[in-house]
């Protein structure tokens, strides 16, 4: 058995994301714009059929799906999987910072090139794999008719979303990053998955 349908939902806005400022897996919270669009966002969602809610343990996306989920009467189960990717010493940097202590920071960005978030993290297409295996396994325990929800990070959600489809890291330029309480919508295919929806907002 496989899910109909999963939705990958980024959490809300945080005062780091306000500030531009890598967050990776420091645990910061929602404000209360991103409690707002996480309300906005369920009130939109509640209409999608969904029946199982996962997310990351980080509390942005957890107070995130938890907001989505009591509008939809369900609970929320936890999966560090789903967490961004790890960027180590870079966390509570801005680009600029990082620009700044790493030469190949902004070449590798602008051509497409994978690469690790600090010495000490991951590389986007490591956390996508976590990612994108985490929504496989909740897919298949999930029955045919069934919507899953996972609530998650952008950078990490938008290359999982990629891997599911059959595409590395090097097309993630070509779609946009996942905004805050945003949202993607994939089919489970037996060898790809095909992308219905893309960086969907309640405005």
């Amino acid at each position: 058995m496989t899910a109909a349908r999963v939705v990958l939902l980024r959490h809300g806005v945080t005062d780091w994301n306000d500030g531009g400022r890598f967050q990776g897996h420091a645990d910061v919270p929602l404000n209360e714009e991103g409690r707002a669009q996480a309300a906005a966002a369920a009130e939109r969602l509640v209409g999608a059929g969904i029946t199982r809610v996962f997310a990351s343990d980080l509390s942005r996306a957890n107070e995130t799906a938890r907001i989505v989920a009591a509008r939809c009467g369900l609970a929320v189960d936890a999966d560090p999987r789903l967490r961004e990717v790890n960027v180590g010493s870079w966390s509570g940097l801005t680009m600029d910072e990082v620009g700044r202590i790493e030469p190949d920071f902004w070449p590798a960005l602008q051509e497409g090139r994978d690469f690790r978030r600090s010495p000490e993290g991951e590389s986007a297409t490591e956390a996508g794999r976590r990612v994108a295996l985490a929504v496989m396994d909740h897919a298949e325990a999930a029955a045919d008719d069934e919507v899953v929800l996972a609530v998650g990070h952008g950078l990490s959600l938008r290359v999982g979303a990629l891997l599911l489809m059959g595409l590395e890291y090097s097309h993630a330029r070509l779609f946009r990053g996942l905004s805050n309480c945003h949202w993607t919508v994939l089919e489970p295919g037996d060898e790809y998955w095909r992308l219905r929806t893309y960086n969907a907002g309640a405005e």
